[in-house]
Formats: C-alpha cells, structure tokens, sequence
C-alpha cells in the first residue's frame, strides 16, 4: 500500500458504492471486504479496492451469485486464476437454479389463482366448509371424482 493512498471511511465506501455501511460491515464478517486500517478512534478506513470490491459483489448479485459465489471469484481473481470458465461454470448452475424456482413459482401462482377462484364469492362460508383449506376428507372426494 502506497503512504499517500487515498483512505475512505465506511460511509464514504458505502456511498461510492450504493450499499449501507451495515452492508459493508456484513461483508466484512463474511470475509469479503477488509479495512486497511482504522484510525485512533477506532474507524474502518478502506482503500479504492473496497468500492471495486463491493461493486463487483453487488453486480454478481444482480446475476443471481451467492455471497459464497462472488467470494470465490474474489479469489481467483486475487490468485490470476478467474477465467470465463469458472463464471460459465456458475452461470449455468444459477440459470438452472432460477429455471427450476420458476416452475415452482409457476405451480404456486396457479395453486393461488384456484384458491382466489374458489374463494370469490364465498365470504360468508365457514373455513370448516371451504372447498380449500375445509375439511381434508371433503376436499380429497372431490379430487377423487375429478
């Protein structure tokens, strides 16, 4: 680190890089983001590398990566071992994760559209007697008969 390197403050970090000091000091106990020193009062100061940091933690996010993910690429990239192929590599295992959380998201909307369908006009029957969340031996003969 060079003596005349400019220092920030959490706030200034947090600022330049559009999260919350508590968001910093989040990554900080998870090991992703680390002071360079503080000062006599007890003050987090960071270097310039913190706001690339953070924004490249904020920016793998926003491909759906885990803060375990952009960790590991940090490190490669702090090792000169990060290639497009370890990104390909978790791109596709996020892109299957979020395809297999849309078909569940799917079954779920329509399980809800059926609920709100049933429900509609019946504001004045009993839960005991709802066609939904009633009684389980009710609702398995209907399903048996369909």
């Amino acid at each position: 680190m060079y003596v005349n390197e400019t220092k920030y403050t959490i706030g200034k970090v947090a600022m330049l890089s559009a999260v919350s000091a508590d968001t910093l000091r989040h990554y900080e106990k998870k090991g992703l983001v680390t002071p360079t020193s503080r000062t006599a009062s007890g003050y987090r100061l960071y270097n310039k590398d913190a706001v690339h940091r953070v924004r490249f933690i904020k920016q793998a996010q926003s491909y759906g990566f885990s803060l375990s993910d952009a960790r590991k690429l940090l490190r490669q990239i702090n090792e000169g071992k990060c290639y497009c192929s370890d990104v390909y590599k978790l791109a596709t295992e996020r892109k299957l994760l979020v395809s297999y959380k849309l078909v569940k998201l799917e079954a779920m909307s329509h399980a809800l559209d059926i609920l709100i369908e049933n429900c509609k006009n019946g504001s004045r029957i009993s839960i005991n007697n709802c066609s939904v969340f009633g009684n389980p031996e009710i609702n398995q003969k209907k399903e048996r008969a369909m």
